[in-house]
């Protein structure tokens, strides 16, 4: 069966700003690899997908900006766009009947844009193993990590303590955990039966769709009756009418917190969400002072913080400051903690709020 990758691009990446806007969301940013997420993220999987087999679900806005940076491979006609955002369970929706018309039935991974994986072999494996899962037992998979520390900004996945089969790596998916406190996230770690959820899930888009019908079904119906419309020149249209009028709901909530019968895959290849400027002292080497530096800096007596200068002409410089984010770029310089580094969209929030749209 026809393997492909569904990646949802749509957001604004608010926790990276001053780099990050909705005119350029980290997705379209070089922050852990030698090319913008987006393109870092095909690489991941272009050996057990391809890159021809990639769709992408984003904005008006950024697909124009894709258009230039997507590797040539990418299909801009497997860019599908929304009109206005509500959320990942619309986006899975639309890119599921896209792929009954094209194919009839395919195999889909969806995918965040921007996550960042170190160990690619293993990675395809597990990748393997899911499609393989999925295509076999019509189950809805999903990719589990193993956590290395009690974070309280990941949600969680508690799953069975016996495998599908004996001797499989595959097991049954019991319950998804919201993000815990501090205390309860240990006690996860500790008893050994939770995993980080990674928001990676494998599926027919046959499966996904029966799930849409059975708990989502005015979304279902919505969608349904714009079928025909979709890759005809009357799409564009039909999407914008019928895209408002969908639940603002994520797959999480809508289908999987739902679904019976769903299958997880534990596994450990490097993952980080990179989902605020502290995550990167763990994908992005450190100097001597377990600084993470990106761009022009000169420091004295500074350590363990992340200077990002994306500014062509100016110089970060420091003296006796520690944990700290100092981020610069043309407009705008952001500093504060490493420990409030998650809190970075409450001033985007404020920004807005000031009616400062220049910088957002």
């Amino acid at each position: 069966m026809k393997r492909t990758a569904v990646i949802m691009a749509g957001g604004g990446g608010t926790r990276f700003w001053p780099v990050s806007r909705m005119s350029t969301p980290k997705q379209l940013v070089k922050l852990t690899g030698s090319d913008v997420m987006i393109n870092e993220t095909i690489k991941h999987y272009e050996k057990s997908i391809g890159r021809e087999n990639t769709f992408i679900v984003t904005n008006e806005k950024q697909a124009e900006l894709m258009d230039k940076v997507l590797f040539p491979e990418v299909d801009r006609s497997h860019i599908l766009i929304e009109p206005v955002q509500r959320n990942t369970a619309p986006c899975i929706i639309y890119a599921a009947m896209t792929l009954k018309k094209l194919y009839g039935d395919a195999l889909m991974a969806v995918l965040p844009a921007d996550h960042h994986i170190a160990d690619i072999k293993e990675y395809e494996r597990v990748l393997d193993l899911a499609f393989d899962t999925a295509e076999k037992t019509n189950r809805i998979v999903t990719i589990g990590i193993w956590p290395t520390f009690p974070s309280t900004g990941y949600g969680y996945i508690r799953f069975s303590t016996n495998p599908v089969e004996p001797g499989s790596e595959v097991y049954h998916l019991r319950r998804f955990v919201e993000k815990p406190r501090e205390s309860v996230a240990k006690e996860y770690i500790s008893s050994g039966k939770y995993l980080w959820n990674s928001g990676m899930f494998i599926w027919k888009a046959s499966v996904i769709l029966d799930a849409f019908k059975t708990y989502l079904p005015d979304t279902y119906e919505k969608m349904e009756a714009i079928f025909d419309t979709l890759r005809t020149p009357s799409e564009k249209e039909a999407i914008e009418k019928v895209y408002p009028e969908l639940e603002k709901i994520s797959i999480d909530y809508g289908i999987m917190e739902k679904a019976s019968e769903v299958y997880c895959i534990p596994a450990e290849f490097g993952w980080n969400d990179v989902g605020a400027w502290d995550t990167l002292d763990a994908v992005l080497p450190k100097d001597d002072n377990e600084n993470v530096v990106v761009g022009s800096f000169e420091g004295i007596d500074t350590e363990n913080t992340v200077i990002f200068n994306k500014s062509n002409d100016k110089i970060i410089t420091t003296i006796g400051v520690k944990d700290l984010v100092i981020v610069q770029t043309e407009d705008s310089i952001l500093v504060c903690s490493k420990e409030q580094a998650q809190d970075v969209k409450l001033m985007v929030d404020r920004l807005k709020e000031k009616g400062r749209e220049d910088l957002l």
